[in-house]
């Protein structure tokens, strides 16, 4: 005999799985072996169900449950909305929704208000059977399950903090230029050709180019920007900012890469968070807080030339609106009245033109005087002078060469320990005074006041002397075990030794300021001054006699080794 029904109500069966519950959909099934299971469970508790017809699957597959933004849920609810469904069925409360409040509000007011049935199967929930039980239950299911997810929530961000702190990459997508290693999907590895392309990008903004003239340069080429890459590459990313069918290289996605640590070995992470596991608004975190690490990976391009590239980021060195490059000199010679930046002008006279750089205030303004000098006399005196100055360099090398052999190398050991041993004896004497300070309280010749200022004033003293003795220490080992690196600057003048003109590249490299006072008094400060001056009074310590000749050259005259 069949059951008489009273009402006929047209289900939604809804369910969910979020990527932290496992099991997710991949490219080799089309759903979660824990989605089927779900719709299974759901299926079996409707059959004899004659009260219930099953009008639509609505499904969110990986898919956090602390909030509602998913498709599938919001799909349903248009069927609500539209009058198509009246009935929700879920396996469980926890597949509706872990967020408490909003749980709250669509099961306990907007349903009954639209007139749909809520059934949660293992939880025993029915709202056509609605009872004192149920208004219990419920909201304290929901804040349970909220709970669960604030907890989950904890426990991954703080996994992720122990990944990044071991210098482990954890991003979704890898930088331009690097991919994932097949042994280990925490590590980055270059990809040769998108590394290829960043060591061509630092390499044109070294020999002057712009960064809209490096990607107009890459456009025509036909290199592909980084969002077109990845898609090559299967990768699919949104772009909210794709203006054109194909994205291209622009002016700040040149400079993104000019300024990325990555390329040279840093990772850096952690700079952006949400507040909690409930609003998804993504914040930026101070920069103390950023986790950084260096040396984690290979690196594409080298720490010098990623500083010279950021010393250039940083100066006014825009192109002329016909020129593709920055003259040579751009950004490193200024006005030595005023320190602005001296700038090309171009002066046609007759059927020739003569270029000058000027001072950009005089331009602007005319505050300061032109300090004019022709160009081409600028760059052949900063070109001679260069030249000078790496063979003053490349001499010094050769002598440092010959001192840091046996026994010349002892004499700057013997150098440090004299150092070191005259600190000790400070250390000694500041004991020894902060003693004698005692019987001299004792004995009332200072008071309690003066006694407290002068015994933290040798503290003080002490404890600097102490942390330098350590430091000098720590000299000495590397000095006895070849692990010094303050002589890797004379590589770099070395490079350029057969240099036949002034480029670019050299300036930027070698050249710190070129400070102009007027046609005939320039002024040249060059990278490593420290360096090289260092340099020469070890050489002078050894015993050589170091002289500077009118036209710039230093003499060095060796002493003989006994």
């Amino acid at each position: 005999m069949s059951k008489t029904v009273d009402r006929i109500y047209h289900a939604a069966i809804y369910v969910r799985l979020s990527k932290e519950d496992g099991d997710v959909a991949s490219a080799a099934k089309a759903e979660s072996n824990s989605i089927s299971n779900q719709k299974n469970l759901i299926k079996d508790f409707l059959k004899g169900k004659d009260d219930i017809i099953v009008v639509s699957e609505r499904v969110d597959d990986g898919y956090s449950g602390s909030n509602f933004e998913r498709p599938g849920f919001q799909m349903m609810m248009e069927d609500i909305k539209r009058g198509t469904v009246d009935c929700v069925i879920v396996k469980d409360l926890s597949r509706f929704g872990r967020e408490y409040i909003d749980s709250g509000k669509y099961i306990e007011r907007l349903f009954p208000a639209l007139g749909v049935r809520f059934i949660a199967v293992n939880d025993h929930i029915d709202s056509k059977e609605e009872s004192e039980r149920d208004d219990i239950v419920v909201p304290f299911k929901n804040l349970m399950n909220d709970a669960y997810c604030r907890d989950i929530s904890i426990k991954i961000r703080s996994h992720l903090e122990v990944k990044r702190k071991n210098g482990e990459y954890i991003g979704a997508f890898t930088p331009y230029g690097y991919r994932k290693d097949e042994n280990d999907r925490n590590r980055l590895v270059p990809d040769l050709y998108a590394a290829g392309v960043v060591k061509d990008i630092f390499r044109m903004k070294l020999h002057g180019m712009s960064q809209t003239a490096i990607a107009e340069r890459l456009n025509r080429q036909g290199v592909l920007s980084p969002m077109e890459y990845k898609h090559s590459l299967g990768i699919r990313i949104q772009d909210n900012f794709k203006t054109h069918e194909q994205a291209e290289w622009s002016s700040m996605s040149v400079r993104r890469i000019l300024e990325n640590e990555v390329y040279v070995g840093t990772l850096i992470q952690g700079s952006h968070s949400t507040p909690n596991h409930k609003i998804k608004k993504i914040v930026d975190k101070p920069k103390e807080e950023w986790i950084k690490i260096e040396d984690s990976h290979e690196p594409v391009i080298s720490r010098r030339e990623f500083a010279i590239v950021q010393r250039l980021l940083g100066m006014d060195t825009r192109a002329s609106p016909n020129e593709g490059e920055v003259y040579v000199l751009s950004g490193l010679a200024v006005c030595a009245d005023c320190g602005a930046p001296m700038i090309k002008r171009n002066v046609p006279a007759g059927r020739k033109v003569y270029s000058y750089y000027i001072c950009s205030k005089n331009a602007a303004t005319k505050e300061c005087g032109t300090h004019r000098i022709p160009k081409e006399k600028l760059e052949n005196l900063v070109f001679e002078v260069l030249q000078t100055h790496i063979a003053n360099v490349l001499d010094t090398g050769r002598i440092l060469e010959y001192i840091n052999t046996v026994p010349f190398q002892e004499l700057e050991i013997k150098e440090l320990e004299r150092q070191k041993e005259a600190k000790e004896q400070e250390i000694e004497r500041c004991r020894g005074l902060r003693d004698m300070l005692y019987e001299d309280l004792k004995d009332g010749i200072v008071s309690k006041e003066d006694y407290a200022e002068l015994y933290e004033g040798y503290n003080n003293k002490r404890k600097k002397a102490e942390e330098t003795v350590r430091k000098l220490s720590h000299e000495i080992r590397n000095v006895l075990e070849a692990k010094t690196d303050k002589y890797e600057w004379l590589r770099y003048f070395k490079e350029y030794q057969n240099i036949s003109g002034l480029s670019r590249m050299a300036a930027v490299e070698l050249i710190d300021r070129v400070r102009v006072f007027d046609r005939n008094h320039v002024e040249i400060d060059f990278n490593f001054q420290d360096c090289f001056q260092s340099a020469l009074r070890q050489i002078q310590s050894a015993g050589c006699t170091v002289c500077t000749e009118e036209n710039g050259r230093v003499n060095i005259q060796e002493r003989e080794v006994v």
